[in-house]
């Protein structure tokens, strides 16, 4: 990991950015640390400086209660080359949403395992590197980003101790067995008009976590209508499991 430039927001907290190989990320840190800072990974669907408005917020919104926070440019995202079997893939599931089709698990299989097959170890990676600084300490939360994504991180990353999920994406159903794997507690917010997700496919997701604990939040709203209240939610769900 190398750290390419550094600043204070203007509540103090310490952001940071870094490459780790070919991968850009941010790691933001609190102004007022005394101890190494439990660590929740950000996850978002698309590029960095596109996501920056939001990433940033949800950042000093966690460091306000003493967490770090970290995250990593998605494969074929922001900088990084694209994929032709991905793009046509997303120019697939867009034509069935605007048609007001049903989407095919086909082009949901294409479009997604091949971002989760290359995107997990590139979080595994960012997190050994991250772990490896004096300022974070762990425990691990994963947050929002991809739903498919985090569900495997749940499943594979045993260093993660809590994940807050954002069933705002397709999850091909191939996926659905892993799920019930998954013993971490989970929060998972669900917008319950979101124009581009299958409602019921995210509801029988949910009954599939095999989670002992796991909670839904389900709000009305579309997919950028996330209450506000949800980061506190958020907050005091990885206060129960960080500390």
């Amino acid at each position: 990991m190398q750290f390419t430039s550094e600043h204070r927001l203007d509540d103090g907290v310490l952001e940071r950015e870094f490459t780790l190989g070919e991968i850009s990320g941010i790691l933001w840190t609190p102004g007022s640390a005394s101890a190494p800072a439990p660590l929740i990974l950000v996850g978002h669907p698309g590029g960095l400086r596109q996501m920056y408005p939001r990433l940033v917020a949800r950042a000093r919104h966690a460091a306000a209660e003493g967490y770090a926070a970290a995250t990593i440019e998605l494969p074929g995202s922001g900088e990084r080359p694209r994929s032709a079997a991905a793009e046509q893939a997303r120019a697939d599931l867009r034509r069935a949403l605007e048609a007001g089709e049903p989407v095919d698990d086909e082009i949901v299989d294409r479009l997604v395992l091949p971002l989760v097959e290359k995107a997990v170890p590139e979080w595994r990676a960012a997190l050994d590197a991250l772990l490896s600084l004096p300022e974070i300490g762990g425990p691990v939360g994963y947050s929002g980003g991809v739903i498919a994504i985090g569900l495997r991180l749940a499943v594979v990353e045993p260093r993660i101790s809590a994940a807050l999920l954002f069933a705002g994406s397709f999850v091909p159903r191939t996926m659905f067995e892993e799920a019930r794997q998954i013993t971490i507690p989970l929060q998972v917010l669900l917008q319950w008009d979101d124009e581009g997700n299958d409602r019921q496919l995210a509801l029988d997701l949910f009954d599939a976590f095999g989670s002992k604990e796991k909670t839904l939040h389900a709000n009305m709203g579309g997919h950028t209508g996330v209450p506000q209240f949800e980061g506190d939610d958020g907050n005091r769900f990885f206060a129960r499991h960080l500390k």
